[in-house]
């Protein structure tokens, strides 16, 4: 073979290549420095992708939570103003047993607007103790009591007990948070990421029971959808702290079958029914497979006559929402909550 023929077929490799490599790989984006710095941190504290460990070894290695945590201390930046919201744990009653409820107060007479919020971690990991970020900062924010409520976890207890959990601690909330100095008159529901998917489930299923509809919803990059190939789904594939084999991983747990996925509590977007519901704010991040999900979502409550705010963050991640103190874009994020979240609160006075 000559040089020049030797160069040719060179070139030739490495087209054939770049091509095999998906466009959305090449396409990926980079977090921001904030951002890449949680996650540096999260890999110092030893974290290992969900997809790779055991239930119980997810649930007991640092969350994204910790990493915010520990740059915030390596950072010396105060936990105030939102370390004098003051907390009340309590227990809502349920036919399965008592579910655990964190309840934020913050500063002032009452009585208060209330926020009954879901944490996310795939209905498998995480409690209200890791999410505590962004209820402490919307209670200060929204000068509002937040109920942040624990649900039963995958796998020992399948989908769909956490959405039972989700439906009984609203109701509970709407018949009794005038105990916790609470107005039932202004509530609404919020949640990250599996809890994302609760929050939009119990604001539909208020609407269908024909019983107290929340004013607002608060979707924070929701489980919607239960296709695994969408464009986001590519392009962060192996995104860090949540890529797709983790995503595959938390469903498994999840699930009792494959066909559960097709459940309209888990495939929002699959649902024709959403005319009628709360309106909402849809929160998501550039770097994470759910953010089809969510504009997909978003999408179809806007056909359906929903009023939608959706804002997207660019170089951010899953997980950034509760990270305010490290990550400008959460403080953005959460700034915007706090704004429609007052706003419908005004409203509904």
């Amino acid at each position: 073979m000559t040089l020049q023929n030797f160069a040719k077929a060179a070139l030739l490799s490495s087209a054939l290549l770049t091509a095999a490599v998906p466009l959305y790989a090449q396409d990926a984006p980079k977090p921001a420095p904030e951002m890449q710095a949680v996650l540096d941190k999260l890999a110092a504290l030893g974290s290992k992708p969900f997809s790779t460990v055991t239930v119980s070894e997810a649930r007991t290695q640092a969350s994204p939570a910790d990493a915010a945590h520990a740059l915030q201390w390596d950072k010396r930046v105060s936990s105030n103003p939102e370390a004098q919201v003051t907390t009340k744990d309590i227990a809502i009653p349920s036919k399965d047993g008592g579910l655990a409820a964190r309840v934020y107060i913050p500063g002032g007479e009452g009585p208060f607007p209330v926020v009954v919020y879901y944490h996310g971690g795939g209905w498998v990991v995480a409690d209200v103790n890791v999410y505590d970020g962004a209820p402490r900062a919307l209670s200060l924010g929204a000068h509002a009591i937040v109920v942040s409520v624990e649900y039963r976890h995958a796998p020992e207890h399948k989908f769909p007990a956490a959405h039972d959990d989700a439906w009984t601690a609203y109701k509970w909330v709407v018949e009794n948070i005038h105990e916790l100095n609470g107005n039932a008159a202004q509530i609404a529901v919020a949640g990250e990421s599996a809890g994302g998917n609760l929050a939009a489930n119990v604001a539909l299923m208020a609407k269908e029971m024909k019983t107290k509809q929340p004013v607002h919803q608060l979707l924070v990059y929701p489980v919607a959808g239960n296709d695994m190939n969408t464009a986001s789904y590519k392009q962060n594939a192996d995104a860090k702290p949540l890529g797709k084999a983790d995503m595959e991983w938390f469903v498994k747990n999840t699930v009792s079958s494959m066909d559960d996925a097709k459940d309209p509590r888990i495939n929002l977007n699959g649902r024709s029914d959403l005319a009628g519901v709360a309106p909402a704010t849809v929160i998501l991040a550039q770097i994470d497979p759910l953010r089809s999900d969510g504009e997909t979502y978003a999408a179809k409550l806007k056909d359906a006559g929903v009023n939608v705010d959706l804002k997207t963050y660019d170089g951010v991640t899953h997980e950034f929402f509760g990270m305010g103190k490290v990550v400008p874009q959460a403080k953005e994020a959460l700034d915007l909550a706090v704004s429609d979240l007052t706003a419908a609160f005004s409203k509904a006075k």
